[in-house]
């Protein structure tokens, strides 16, 4: 089974999808996707389709939704020429709660953490070019958002984030190896729109500031700094942190040769680093 979770949601089974169009049966195959291989309990299922207040009827309409999901695996199943295994198999009944059984296909969020975790090491092994390569290659698995099309419940909202933070530190990580390498002008049209979408990321505003910075545009690389600091004081009451206060004052006195990325790769609004200024 080929599961897909960087963009819309696509599991296949012999080539062929086995995603429903109704939108709860698509968010119990999306949950069962976010965790391939592993049990997903009945009453994490439940909260994921209704919340804190599900009907009486909770549990026998899951039921009914898992026989929709093994009929369209049953019929993608029989379009192949040797399997063995059932759609109970694929889709087993476990004690309190369901497993989506891969059988070892691939799975891109995992294949993304893989290739990212071959890209952290190349970092910490200084090994830029090798860093950069690495970390672009995983995050050309993504395709969109998570799960871009399904309609998300709590549960799967928790796991978007998660996949998203993971993402982002990726993402930062891969920045931080081309600025290393001396590609700041290149990196100048991507960060625009990266501190645009994330405004209290104080990584991505630090990178953009040594970016502009280093293409000789001080000013602008201020005025960044400005931004920022206006956004964390109105919206959570904060100043920036140390490490890119830092960062401004090297600039402020012009000394490139002082200069690094600001802040640590998964800073991100709502993050610990800013939770732990602000008690």
């Amino acid at each position: 089974m080929d599961v897909e979770v960087l963009g819309a949601l696509s599991v296949r089974e012999n080539g062929i999808s086995v995603v429903p169009t109704a939108p709860k049966p698509r968010q119990v195959l999306g949950l069962l996707a976010l965790h391939a291989d592993q049990v997903v309990p009945v009453a994490a299922l439940v909260d994921e389709l209704w919340g804190e207040n599900p009907p009486r009827s909770a549990r026998t309409t899951l039921q009914t939704y898992i026989l929709q999901l093994r009929e369209l695996i049953g019929i993608a199943l029989a379009a192949g020429e040797s399997e063995r295994c059932t759609a109970k198999d694929i889709l087993a009944t476990v004690p309190a709660g369901y497993r989506l059984e891969t059988r070892g296909g691939p799975v891109d969020y995992r294949e993304f953490e893989r290739r990212a975790g071959i890209g952290y090491r190349a970092m910490d092994a200084e090994d830029y070019s090798g860093a950069a390569r690495r970390l672009a290659d995983a995050l050309s698995l993504w395709k969109g958002a998570a799960l871009t099309d399904i309609r998300a419940g709590n549960q799967i909202d928790m796991e978007i984030r998660r996949l998203e933070e993971s993402r982002l530190c990726a993402l930062a990580q891969r920045i931080d190896a081309d600025l290393s390498l001396g590609r700041h002008r290149e990196l100048l049209p991507e960060l625009t729109v990266l501190v645009s979408r994330h405004q209290m990321h104080e990584s991505l505003h630090g990178q953009f500031m040594l970016a502009l910075h280093r293409s000789g545009r001080r000013g602008e690389a201020l005025s960044v700094y400005q931004r920022l600091r206006a956004t964390l004081v109105s919206e959570l009451g904060l100043e920036p942190s140390a490490p890119l206060s830092r960062l401004q004052r090297s600039i402020l006195m012009a000394r490139p040769d002082a200069l690094t990325p600001a802040a640590p790769a998964a800073a991100a609004p709502g993050s610990e680093q800013l939770v732990g200024r602000a008690r």
